[in-house]
């Protein structure tokens, strides 16, 4: 068993008080989520919005650090404040000073050791599939499209093995920097309506391009490309070249941030483990 040396948090901007903000954006125009030397990057245009309200140089830490072109329902982010707007004004606030596909849609005070990121106790992804001929020309950008027909039942047998604490090393991209592979996955669902499929996965935590992994492995296993058991021969073997692709980003959503109570309250969150 693998242990991990003790999380150490920023201490807080002296003489600030925290406040946590949950914030939804479409992934599409920017290099993820983490600031970026050469690129735009979610956080950049936040802190910019916050420094233009606040006049304040804000640095802001988010629960998950998502890739180019993924996006976001629930992404929770905490920064230090001297300002005295009320932290249920922020969402208003800075909504006047983002662009439209960043959207702040709660806000609420916290405890000065709370940190959105080390304090996460699970999160919950969503992944969606427009399986038809042609792409969707309204929701290109939001779901991935596979034309190839899909056998739903084979990839939905392919799924439960997952489920439980295993070692997910086989389910890393190249360039993760996890201390440890070891992860626990509590729900894994393939939900169909038409031509859309959707993919549910929770879990305490995920490994580097973990969830597109196991989407692009699945829709393999779909298209009949690799074996219905090839999820299982990973876990054992931990070779990566057991599974699939790694599905394109543009139909990943960080869709929930889980927190034990009562660090965050149900009713403005909902998002209490």
């Amino acid at each position: 068993m693998t242990v991990l040396p003790p999380i150490i948090k920023p201490d807080p901007v002296p003489g600030s008080h925290r406040v946590l903000i949950r914030v939804s954006y479409d992934g599409t125009a920017y290099a993820g989520w983490q600031r970026q030397q050469n690129a735009l990057a979610v956080q950049q245009v936040l802190e910019e919005a916050l420094r233009k309200l606040t006049g304040e140089p804000i640095v802001v830490t988010g629960s998950s650090r998502t890739d180019a072109g993924v996006h976001a329902m629930g992404q929770c982010v905490h920064f230090d404040t001297h300002s005295r707007i009320p932290a249920d004004k922020y969402a208003f606030a800075l909504n006047t000073c983002l662009p439209p596909d960043i959207r702040v849609l709660a806000g609420m005070d916290i405890a000065s050791d709370f940190h959105a990121r080390f304090d996460a106790k699970g999160k919950r992804y969503t992944y969606r599939i427009h399986n038809a001929p042609h792409a969707s020309a309204l929701y290109r950008d939001l779901t991935a499209h596979v034309p190839q027909t899909l056998d739903f039942e084979r990839m939905q047998r392919s799924l439960p093995c997952l489920l439980g604490t295993h070692d997910f090393a086989a389910f890393q991209a190249a360039g993760g920097t996890a201390k440890t592979t070891i992860r626990t996955l509590e729900d894994v669902q393939l939900a169909k309506a038409g031509d859309e499929l959707t993919l549910i996965v929770k879990g305490n935590a995920f490994l580097y391009n973990m969830v597109r992994i196991i989407a692009g492995t699945m829709l393999d296993i779909g298209m009949g490309r690799i074996p219905e058991d090839a999820f299982r021969t990973a876990l054992e073997t931990g070779d990566r070249l057991a599974l699939g692709i790694t599905a394109p980003a543009c139909g990943l959503e960080l869709t929930q941030v889980f927190y034990q109570q009562p660090l965050i309250g149900q009713t403005l969150f909902g998002m209490v483990k």
